[in-house]
């Protein structure tokens, strides 16, 4: 019996995968004392996706300076099997599987994203790991146009949102999500899925949902929830996590306070808060509220460098002087927002 068959028969611990940011120089170190189901290093190069020291790593061109650089790490308690499928990387533990791909620079997305989604999610359906509750895009030049005149990010949500309806997904089954800019590299990915714990999609009562957003914004609508809470398998009335997706200055589903860094970044911080608080989250029967303060593992990503500071002081004061949070010089979805922020509650 090999080990995913061990683990596939053990019973669920009633666990949940770690995140953990980690500087790009000591990333050997903190492997090497973990059960890692992906590394993910947000650097100054994109390299392709591969298995090294037993598990999937992607590196992002997302900054100029190594020192602005970091690695996340998702870890388990439990032993990880990894592997590689069609220039998919991945790994599992029974419970939560990651993984890893990288389309390559292109004129238009739509077809080779739809082409490498539909590859990660035939992988994640035979390997039945089919409750997706994560997904990172990462998308080089996002707001300039393609070969045909479609912004790059409305063409790359036109592939993801046909993968999607060729495995019917429905509205509650749409992860939380990040669309966000990269410096370089095509278009990156990673997801992250489960086999048993439980999966609820969160929508902001003050923001329509994104997979409704009418046609000015692409031929078809981006296809993501503003969160997912997460409970373990197996677990009566734990509380989960909740992965908050990124999230910017839109109510409705209009951009708000153009030009002014300072208000979108409180809108979105705000529209964050109205996510995980008590009043939305009973809305789906979930027991646990949440601030701004318990928002932890955060990336903010900002357009223009010289807002980095004026930003960081906003959520200085409004997250928990605990909170890891790493700030990011990159374009965002829409070419009017200036800031997006995400994070886990955990």
């Amino acid at each position: 019996m090999n080990q995913t068959q061990l683990v596939r028969n053990t019973e669920s611990l009633g666990y949940l995968p770690n995140s953990s940011f980690v500087n790009l120089g000591e990333t050997a170190k903190f492997a090497t004392g973990h059960n890692v189901l992906g590394q993910i290093n947000y650097a100054t190069e994109a390299i392709d996706p591969k298995v090294s020291s037993g598990h999937p790593v992607l590196s992002l061109q997302m900054t100029d300076s190594t020192l602005d650089g970091f690695a996340e790490f998702w870890t388990t308690p439990r032993p990880v099997e990894s592997g590689e499928h069609d220039g998919i990387s991945y790994a599992h533990d029974g419970e939560y599987f990651l993984c890893a791909g990288r389309i390559p620079q292109a004129q238009e997305y739509a077809k080779a994203t739809e082409s490498a989604y539909v590859t990660a999610l035939d992988l994640i359906t035979t390997l039945d790991y089919t409750n997706c509750f994560r997904m990172w895009n990462f998308v080089n030049q996002i707001n300039d146009a393609n070969s045909d005149g479609l912004e790059i990010y409305r063409d790359f949500c036109l592939g993801r949102a046909n993968a999607f309806e060729r495995f019917k997904f429905n509205e509650t089954e749409v992860p939380a999500a990040t669309g966000i800019g990269s410096l370089g590299g095509g278009i990156a990915f990673y997801f992250l899925t489960c086999r048993s714990s439980v999966p609820t999609t969160i929508e902001n009562p003050q923001q329509m949902s994104a997979y409704h957003y009418p046609k000015r914004y692409g031929p078809k609508s981006p296809k993501f929830a503003r969160a997912t809470h997460l409970i373990p398998a197996n677990t009566i009335g734990q509380a989960g996590h909740v992965y908050v997706s990124g999230t910017a200055s839109i109510t409705g589903h209009e951009t708000r306070f153009h030009r002014d860094i300072e208000k979108q970044t409180h809108l979105a911080l705000e529209n964050i808060g109205r996510v995980v608080d008590a009043a939305n989250l009973s809305a789906y029967e979930l027991a646990n509220g949440y601030n701004l303060s318990d928002l932890n593992n955060v990336k903010v990503y900002v357009r223009h460098r010289d807002d980095i500071p004026q930003v960081r002081e906003i959520c200085e004061q409004a997250l928990s002087p605990t909170a890891d949070v790493r700030y990011l010089n990159v374009d965002i979805c829409r070419s009017d927002l200036l800031v997006e922020i995400e994070g886990i509650v955990n």
